[in-house]
């Protein structure tokens, strides 16, 4: 699974994934991808700075990237306590009944309410890259499309390629226009934030849009069949983060959880806006439908509706209440039904890939005798 690209950035496969969680990342690494490591939890320098160090360590001298969230837009002079201002208190009322009715109990004091608006914040993205860049970072991703032309070109001055999600081929071409390296053809049928268009369309519109910038294939990719066919479509690799949730690296904090990722089919997930404001995929739950639901107040616009649901969210997970537990996943989430490590997952991607090319090269007749 080489491309130019991988073979650019010194990997064996063109698999790059995104995960929150560091052993996630550094074994992807290991196995012979690019690990990518969410950095918008790390609202203090000083974690994000621990857990590179543990990264450096445990990835074997292999490359790694890094993910953060930085704003399309900058907003000055707005604190969080002037954002929180603006939430109407009917919406309080409605997350505090339904919390009520579900029975969950409230947080511990002095316990933290998780997701905070501050994580989504440029100043903290810029702090979180002032530590990054002292590390060997091959690859910087912003989620939020391409970061100021000033990141940009720090980020160019020291080698590292600069990558940023697009959900249609008009964001592409912007992100290609503002000197983006890599695209990511994120289709909807991924997990979290994500746009309208499925990946199938997707993938070879935004390939068409910005040759000859390469376009990383997301959004439903959970096999190595998969992975050949978004390579078919153009691109030179494939973005996933998923898949990785049901790893045996990965830190989810809550069994209860793992286990409804597990028994999930792909029909169990829903494009919601009810965990920031903007339509996210994720598991299909009480939360959601009751966000969804005509009768109730309606979501608000991002960031109030993330900072709204922080707590409940916290107080949800931490009490693992059944009924509302949830997370950001993809429709791929039907074939994440076992445990497996980092390791099984990636040999079970090159098998299929494989597979598939010996299948294409038997209808095309290069198949050996």
């Amino acid at each position: 699974m080489e491309t130019e690209l991988s073979r650019q950035l010194g990997v064996e496969h063109a698999i790059f994934g995104f995960t929150p969680f560091p052993a996630v990342a550094a074994a992807i690494s290991r196995a012979g991808g690019l690990g990518v490591l969410g950095a918008v939890r790390y609202t203090a320098p000083e974690d994000l700075k621990r857990d590179l160090d543990w990264m450096q360590d445990h990835t074997d001298g292999m490359p790694y990237g890094l993910d953060v969230v930085m704003p399309a837009k900058k907003v000055e002079g707005v604190t969080e306590a002037d954002v929180e201002a603006m939430i109407p208190e009917g919406h309080r009322r409605f997350v505090a009944d339904t919390l009520a009715r579900h029975g969950v109990p409230g947080l511990a004091e002095g316990e933290a309410s998780g997701w905070r608006i501050t994580g989504w914040m440029e100043e903290v993205a810029r702090n979180q890259l002032d530590v990054a860049f002292d590390y060997p970072v091959k690859l910087l991703a912003n989620a939020l499309g391409p970061p100021p032309a000033d990141v940009v070109a720090r980020a160019h001055d020291r080698g590292i390629l600069v990558a940023a999600l697009a959900g249609s081929a008009k964001h592409a071409r912007r992100h290609a226009e503002a000197g983006i390296d890599v695209v990511v053809a994120q289709g909807c049928e991924a997990g979290g934030h994500t746009g309208e268009i499925a990946s199938m369309v997707l993938t070879p519109e935004v390939v068409d849009a910005v040759a000859p910038v390469p376009v990383l294939a997301a959004g439903g990719i959970g096999s190595g069949e998969q992975i050949a066919a978004g390579l078919a479509l153009g691109a030179q690799g494939v973005w996933l983060g998923s898949l990785w949730l049901t790893t045996t690296e990965a830190s989810l904090g809550s069994r209860a959880l793992t286990e409804k990722l597990l028994a999930a089919s792909s029909g169990d997930t829903v494009r919601s806006r009810a965990l920031t404001g903007k339509p996210a995929r994720q598991l299909r739950t009480a939360w959601t439908d009751a966000w969804d639901d005509p009768a109730g107040p309606g979501t608000l616009p991002m960031p109030l509706q993330g900072l709204l649901v922080a707590e409940a969210v916290s107080r949800i997970q931490r009490y693992e209440v059944g009924p509302l537990l949830g997370t950001p996943v993809g429709q791929i989430v039907g074939r994440m039904n076992t445990e497996r490590s980092v390791r099984e997952v990636f040999d079970d991607l090159t098998l299929g890939f494989e597979r598939a090319v010996d299948r294409i090269n038997r209808i095309a007749g290069r198949s050996e005798p």
